[in-house]
């Protein structure tokens, strides 16, 4: 187990963050949920960039160029919708 937690570090901090997202959206904080979520998928972009394959665990999909690419494009489509779309009465 330990062995486990050890290796898959990055995606279980990437879930852990996307949890107390969901959380904050569950509880109608969806604006701040939906903005930790595109923080939580850039962090996940920021750690595939910055750790090799071995230590990436289960964030290794493709490429490290194709996936960071990709995860930061979500990310700041995800943190542009947060702030920008209109709160509608909501928090």
């Amino acid at each position: 187990m330990r062995r486990l937690l050890r290796l898959q570090w990055p995606m279980i901090a990437v879930v852990l963050i996307f949890v107390v997202a969901f959380g904050l959206a569950a509880a109608n904080f969806w604006r701040r949920g939906a903005l930790l979520i595109g923080i939580g998928v850039g962090f996940a972009a920021v750690l595939r960039l910055a750790l090799t394959d071995d230590r990436a665990g289960l964030l290794v999909v493709r490429s490290k160029g194709i996936d960071f690419a990709t995860m930061a494009s979500v990310a700041a489509a995800m943190v542009y919708i947060a702030w920008t779309i209109d709160p509608l009465g909501t928090r």
